[in-house]
């Protein structure tokens, strides 16, 4: 759904990024430059059920860089973060940095949040001894033991650390924010989501400033094996940073990552008064859910209707977008199904013309935060004036007929895109920007 074009203009004037190809906007940038991809074998989990364990890590945030560098002023409540929570956390203080906005002098009862993640869960060998503990002399679970020797054994700010409305009570706490609050769990549809309600939140004067973000994994221990179990992640080839092949005819799979990115955004009044550099539009929002009644996701239908409703919102037909960043999971039918959604909407003749991008092929799939992730791409990008390539797009598929933006990034002066995302239950999410010099 969406609302209809309002006259109170949703300006983006900060950034966020916790990303595999960089932390910050200038690291992010030159490895969209340079067609240099995030994706390797995993690190901090060595031992994740990804084939080869192959994922898109954050590399450089670490336990220590998180004290030291990108949350140095929570050091105290870092122990009650999960590695997600720290993500999001630190996307939104370096978007509160980037925009300039003086915490000092704006009025902390209208500074709201909007922030998306995915339900989080803990790593295996924090429920390991509480579990053993629960067990009988056969070695056997016993569920009327745990709250007398299971339950004792758990780490005291087990809940806290792991509940997905706490990237939001952490950024509220930390940087005072008194206004609209608000935690979404929508996989991998949570970026275009939580753009909208942050949009309407401003546009119905309810905030003047929105601190709205997403962080997510699909990387962790357990959602890995989740992954695996479904059967869809990539396989191939063998190196690492050519797993991620969205539209292209070898493509066999999803890959797993991590990441998380936050925009600040405002009303154009709010942010010309305190003289903010303004670096994107926010135009249009819309999202759909589609399935049978028997629970199978229509993709197709889903993504289409969220990309009509966005451009409804953003008052622009398909011919004044510049270009698509797409969903692009790479996996066989998810592809084809989006190809055919973009079909859709901007028409076979149009549809083979417009550039598509598929940023996944430099950061793999995050869940919750690849929407916003895969919009900072194209925002920073075309800044500089391009569109990101897609990497490993080799061979066209003639199923996905698309004209994907590969090999070398892509000059433009069409400053206007169009993102979209969709989940494994079939809700999608888009949004139209126009970025900004």
């Amino acid at each position: 759904m969406s609302d209809a074009v309002s006259p109170i203009e949703v300006v983006i004037t900060g950034l966020g990024i916790v990303s595999p190809i960089g932390i910050g906007t200038e690291e992010f940038t030159s490895a969209l430059k340079a067609g240099r991809s995030g994706i390797s074998p995993c690190r901090i989990w060595p031992d994740i059920a990804s084939p080869d364990h192959v994922a898109g890590e954050v590399k450089g945030f670490t336990d220590e860089t998180a004290k030291k560098v990108y949350l140095k002023s929570l050091r105290k409540n870092l122990k009650a973060m999960c590695r997600e929570i720290q993500l999001g956390v630190a996307s939104a203080h370096m978007a509160v940095e980037n925009s300039g906005l003086d915490l000092t002098a704006i009025d902390h009862g209208r500074l709201g949040i909007e922030f998306g993640a995915n339900l989080m869960l803990s790593e295996p060998e924090i429920l390991s001894e509480p579990s053993v503990a629960a067990k009988d002399e056969a070695d056997k679970f016993v569920f009327s033991r745990w709250t007398t020797n299971g339950l004792p054994k758990m780490e005291p700010l087990w809940l806290l650390r792991y509940l997905p409305n706490m990237p939001a009570c952490h950024i509220g706490i930390s940087l005072d924010c008194r206004g609209p609050s608000n935690s979404l769990t929508m996989d991998d549809a949570s970026g275009g989501v939580v753009l909208g309600e942050a949009q309407r939140i401003l546009q119905r004067g309810a905030a003047d400033i929105m601190i709205t973000g997403c962080t997510g994994t699909t990387m962790h221990p357990i959602k890995t094996l989740h992954q695996a179990l479904w059967r869809d992640l990539a396989k191939s080839p063998a190196e690492p940073e050519k797993r991620a092949r969205p539209f292209d005819l070898n493509r066999d799979g999803r890959v797993v990552g991590e990441g998380a990115a936050t925009c600040l955004l405002e009303t154009r009044a709010h942010a010309e008064a305190r003289g903010a550099q303004i670096i994107g539009r926010l135009l249009g929002t819309g999202s759909s859910c589609v399935s049978s009644r028997d629970g199978k996701p229509n993709y197709r239908q889903a993504l289409a209707n969220a990309m009509k409703a966005a451009l409804r919102s953003a008052g622009k037909t398909p011919e004044q977008i510049g270009h698509i960043n797409a969903h692009g999971l790479g996996t066989p039918e998810g592809d084809i199904l989006e190809a055919q959604a973009i079909y859709d909407v901007f028409g076979e003749e149009l549809g083979r013309k417009i550039p598509v991008t598929a940023p996944k092929s430099f950061l793999a799939n995050s869940g919750a935060g690849s929407g916003m992730l895969e919009l900072a791409t194209s925002l920073v990008a075309l800044r500089e004036g391009f569109i990101p390539a897609t990497l490993n797009y080799e061979t066209p598929d003639p199923a996905c007929p698309l004209n994907v933006v590969a090999g070398q990034p892509l000059a433009t002066t069409n400053r206007v895109f169009l993102t979209v995302n969709v989940t494994r239950a079939g809700q999608a999410s888009a949004a139209v920007v126009e970025a900004l010099v």
